[in-house]
């Protein structure tokens, strides 16, 4: 660190931004994080035994752990790298060449160059801390971020994948075969937001050859070379997608090129054109590539709040009778955005008391086909709980086993299609346009073709709402900010550019379009026209109904009141109960032929009586429906009023053949209706226990979410168990080799050793013990007492026990009953924690030494005794 000097009064003081600017930069360095659960030591083991030990790169483990259980994964992972290996602690700064792994139960996250520590906002299985850090370090390190994931159960990792890929980043995956669960790993891959899927020991290499590759391409202009070969890249995109990419940002094109260009390690364009040309699935990956896909629900909450809270309600109070409104969502990627939309109209509308009826029709458009499939199916992992609320994911979703399914009533509010919007003609008579984060990838000049066409787009008033990085640039006289913190515009009615755009994309015609010119326009105050359609409605469109097969009424046009009445009891929507005497039989025959043939089939001539008796003629036509597609399989009945035909007068006929057939044609009239009565009775219970059903299914529903949850927290517990279970296997592996080691040790020092606890009960003995103890394997966790010895040590026991006590060794040489002596050395036993936990006895083997001390003794009494005898 440098040190402060004092200013002299002589000198003036540097600026502060003059001092700032002096101040050398910190250095950035890449840091890869490495996301793994249940199965996962394995491959993160195997990926350190490959890392390279000054390579200049920091790695961070984030492992699903047990929140009650010491991590042992710094010890095993220490064993398997030189690099120093460390638990992550609050606002611990990132080095280098260093290793970091996360605690039990703390999420992790990096700001400033510091690995931050937070208590778990969610209990297990709703965490999610892998796409927490990876989101993080997306955010802090750019294209120096590499996210790697291992094996392990659930989708975690997914996001955090897609926001570093998303910010130009590196991101990796084990293979799913070579995995214990291929559920993380798969699911990044199903997402299409891996880069490489590698094996874990070659994953080191590649990391390394991407990050600090070449800076091989340069500006368009100083090598013509580099510049021929970008063009000739972009004409094969432009002849194998239909796609150009002439009008996008050069610098934005020249990066995803390089980005593939590294993964294969092509160090020049000049090879990359013919590696292109020889492998067109290579050019389908780099056109995914510059298409940048990424997206999520409710992006910038506050946008969404905005729009909720403020921008559609006034929409709506706008037109306080009801209408349909329209948006367009270009660039939609896979669908997050327009559903986040129709979310949100549909949330403001539940929430609007006025009267009127709204709907909002979304066409939501993006140059990606595959994208397009998956916004169809309306299908998304689990990982969207960290976006969308439990709330919103009960209301408007469907779980399913590995996700969400969205509802239909959501769904339908949306259509999708491919578009190109740089070439494609645009949606009109707009209420909504979302067009977020694509105008930062298109050069200047097509955006200043782009918003006057956006204006041009919108009605009166319309919403424009734009991506956290676009403004409408010099057109700031089309659109007004409707808040500074957020992106939102409303249109702006500017009599000067009151005209067609100058740009105006449209594959129909090659023609430029006409010669704008001001146009004077009549406009109708007020609602005229619907006022006038519907008074025309009134008068001369017919009385009709609109039916299903089964004749229930759907919808009624015009007035019906004198064809059809409610049937007395309780409520009857069935075109069979209303219909008035007269219409009841005819109508059955009529629109079972109508479903039949095609066309409109047509009685005429029958006689229907009102409540006074009064006769009236009427003709019926219905006609089953096969477009639009919203109305297929339903049966239009119009009725019309004809006039009476002339009764003719006749007699009673004499012929009794006649009378009979009369006869039987009322009985079978009474026996219809009395059948029809029966089924219409038989119709309504069926239709109560439907309802009874539907009850059961949303019990049952409802018991099968809390059986989800409940599914999703065993898994949870049983990957941080499995995770537990692993680095216990690998304790008790290490334990066991220990354990060998020292055996063979007591064993080759032929010492007799006896290990004591406090109690004095045997723990351990060596072979060389069971010569003076008559020790076999049984007697383990027996008192020392009990066992037969041939020692003359009444005392060792007593010994044993001071020894504990003062923890000072005893030593005493002991003769045994055989003749043998042995030095018995008595010691405090200490554990690794420094706790006495009984003692250890050794006996060493001295008889030879006590017999050369004999043989001495003797030879040197025999030597006095000589020395006497001669000196007497």
């Amino acid at each position: 660190m440098t040190t402060k000097r004092t200013r002299s009064r002589s000198k003036p003081a540097e600026p502060t931004a003059l001092k700032a600017a002096k101040a050398p930069p910190r250095p950035l360095f890449p840091i890869v994080a490495m996301g793994a659960s249940a199965g996962g030591l394995d491959p993160i083991v195997a990926f350190f035994s490959h890392v390279q030990p000054e390579s200049g790169i920091a790695y961070v483990v984030i492992q699903h752990l047990d929140p009650s259980h010491k991590a042992m994964l710094p010890e095993l992972l220490q064993r398997a790298t030189s690099l120093p290996v460390a638990e992550v602690t609050h606002q611990m700064e990132v080095r280098p060449n260093r290793v970091y792994v996360i605690p039990p139960n703390a999420d992790l996250s990096i700001a400033d160059g510091r690995l931050l520590l937070a208590e778990p906002a969610e209990q297990r299985g709703h965490r999610l801390p892998i796409n927490l850090f990876f989101a993080s370090l997306a955010a802090e390190r750019g294209e120096l971020a590499v996210g790697v994931v291992f094996s392990g159960m659930g989708s975690d990792g997914t996001r955090g994948l897609q926001a570093i890929k998303e910010r130009n980043g590196l991101t990796l995956a084990q293979f799913p075969d070579s995995a214990r669960f291929e559920n993380m790993p798969l699911s990044a891959i199903s997402a299409e937001v891996v880069d490489l899927i590698e094996m874990p020991e070659k994953m080191p290499e590649k990391i390394v050859s991407y990050l600090f590759r070449s800076r091989f391409l340069n500006l368009p202009g100083e090598e013509p070379s580099s510049k021929n070969s970008l063009q000739e890249i972009v004409h094969l995109l432009n002849e194998h997608t239909g796609s150009s990419f002439t009008d996008y940002k050069i610098n934005t094109v020249l990066r995803r090129i390089e980005r593939r260009m590294s993964l294969y390690q092509i160090t020049s364009m000049e090879h990359y054109v013919p590696y292109l040309r020889d492998n067109p699935a290579e050019i389908d990956l780099l056109f995914k590539e510059l298409l940048i896909g990424v997206t999520s629900f409710f992006r910038d909450p506050k946008v969404w709040e905005y729009l909720k809270l403020v921008a559609l309600p006034q929409l709506l109070a706008a037109n306080p009778e009801g209408r349909a409104f329209k948006a367009w969502i270009p660039a939609c990627s896979t669908g997050e955005e327009a559903y986040s939309l129709a979310m949100v109209f549909h949330e403001v509308v539940a929430q609007s008391k006025l009267p009127g009826k709204y709907t909002l029709q979304i066409f939501a458009t993006d140059l990606s086909g595959d994208a397009i499939d998956l916004a169809c199916q309306g299908r998304f992992s689990l990982n969207i709980g960290g976006d969308v609320s439990a709330e919103r994911l009960q209301h408007f979703f469907v779980a399913e086993k590995n996700g969400y399914h969205v509802k239909k009533e959501i769904r339908n509010m949306i259509i999708f299609a491919q578009q190109n919007i740089i070439s494609d003609p645009p949606f009109t008579k707009l209420d909504i346009l979302c067009c977020r984060n694509l105008l930062i990838y298109l050069n200047a000049k097509l955006q200043q073709r782009l918003i006057p066409l956006f204006h041009y787009a919108l009605n009166r008033d319309g919403i424009l709402l734009l991506g956290s990085a676009d403004t409408p640039g010099h057109f700031s006289d089309l659109f007004s900010p409707l808040t500074t913190s957020t992106r939102l515009y409303r249109r702006l009615d500017n009599l000067a550019r009151q005209r067609l755009p100058t740009y105006f994309p449209t594959k129909l015609s090659a023609t430029p379009p006409p010669v704008a010119h001001e146009s004077r326009e009549v406009s109708m105050p007020g609602k005229i026209q619907s006022h006038v359609e519907q008074l025309l409605l009134q008068k001369y469109s017919p009385a009709a109904a609109l039916l299903n097969q089964d004749g229930d009424i759907l919808y009624i046009n015009g007035r019906t009141g004198a064809f059809l009445e409610p049937a007395a009891g309780k409520a009857n929507w069935n075109i069979h109960a209303m219909a008035r005497e007269g219409l009841r039989y005819e109508l059955a025959g009529l629109i079972k032929q109508a479903v039949d043939t095609d066309g409109v089939v047509r009685l005429k001539g029958l006689v229907v009586k009102d409540n006074l008796g009064q006769a009236q003629g009427v003709d019926l036509s219905a006609e089953a429906l096969t477009q639009p597609e919203s109305l297929q399989g339903m049966v239009f009945l119009t009725f019309s009023s004809a006039p009476l035909l002339p009764e003719t007068r006749r007699g009673r006929s004499p012929n009794p053949k006649v009378l009979e057939l009369e006869q039987q044609l009322v009985q079978a009239r009474n026996e219809i209706r009395a059948v029809r009565d029966e089924m219409q009775t038989s119709r309504e219970e069926l239709k109560s226990a439907n309802e009874e059903l539907q009850s059961t299914n949303e019990e049952l529903q409802s018991t099968n979410e809390e059986l989800t949850t409940s599914k999703e927290e065993m898994q949870s517990l049983n990957e941080e168990l499995y995770t537990v279970n692993a680095e216990l296997q690998s304790k008790v592996d290490d334990l066991s080799l220990v354990n060998s080691d020292m055996k063979n040790l007591l064993n080759s020092t032929d010492i007799a050793t006896i290990f004591l606890d406090s109690g004095l009960r045997i723990r351990r003995f060596t072979a060389p013990a069971t010569q003076i103890y008559k020790l076999i394997a049984t007697d383990l966790r027996r008192p020392l007492s009990d066992i037969v010895n041939d020692l003359d040590y009444p005392d060792l026991e007593a010994e044993a026990q001071e020894v504990i006590r003062s923890l000072v060794f005893s030593e005493r040489q002991v003769p045994t009953k055989n003749g043998r002596w042995y030095n018995v050395r008595i010691m405090p036993y200490r554990t690794i924690e420094n706790v006495i936990d009984g003692v250890v006895v050794t006996f060493i083997n001295i008889t030879e030494s006590k017999l050369l001390e004999a043989q001495l003794r003797l030879m040197q009494d025999l030597g006095a005794a000589n020395a006497a005898e001669r000196a007497a």
